[in-house]
């Protein structure tokens, strides 16, 4: 298992399919949660759903094309982190995550996307860390805010969330302002 420690009781693992039932019982206990800023909770519920969400981010994640971790609090699996893409021609990565409404206001995410952001500029030697956030999701803008994302832009009618079309902010952090 590829799992990195980030502190004495946090670390990120790549999604193995063991992990669908935790994900299945997180989607289904943190459903309206989740689907504030999520396109997805609504329609991926079960762990066969989830089972088949590791074998796709597994097979990206073999292709170089994006990598999908589970958020590990003391040994709890609590979210979910990605690269959704990694663009080696343009040496950028778009970061994407969740966390369980419980584990809210601990600093986990932040410390999360700290370590992607190393992981981006250290080990897969990219230029550029996007995040793009709904902009009324002030946690997610928060965020990005803490770690010295520059916002770069407002995206109208990003995204249909869940029956409500949203604007997105558009984060960069360039690793020569690190």
């Amino acid at each position: 298992m590829f799992k990195t420690v980030i502190d004495d009781e946090l670390s990120i693992a790549l999604v193995e399919e063991r992990f669908a039932s935790h994900y299945a019982e997180l989607s289904q206990s943190q459903n309206e949660y989740l689907s504030q800023w999520l396109a997805w909770p609504p329609h991926c519920k079960t762990e066969q759903d989830f089972r088949l969400f590791v074998q796709r981010s597994l097979h990206d994640y073999a292709e170089g094309k994006s990598m999908t971790c589970a958020i590990v609090y003391q040994d709890n699996i609590v979210g979910n982190c990605s690269f959704n893409t990694i663009d080696h021609d343009v040496q950028k990565v778009t970061i994407g995550y969740w966390l369980s409404e419980p584990y809210q206001g601990r600093g986990i995410v932040t410390r999360v996307v700290k370590k992607l952001i190393d992981i981006a500029f250290n080990e897969l030697d990219m230029e550029k860390v996007e995040i793009s956030a709904a902009i009324e999701n002030q946690s997610s803008r928060k965020v990005c805010e803490r770690l010295q994302f520059n916002l770069e832009g407002i995206i109208t009618r990003s995204e249909k969330l869940n029956g409500r079309i949203v604007d997105h902010a558009i984060y960069g952090l360039h690793r020569s302002k690190q």
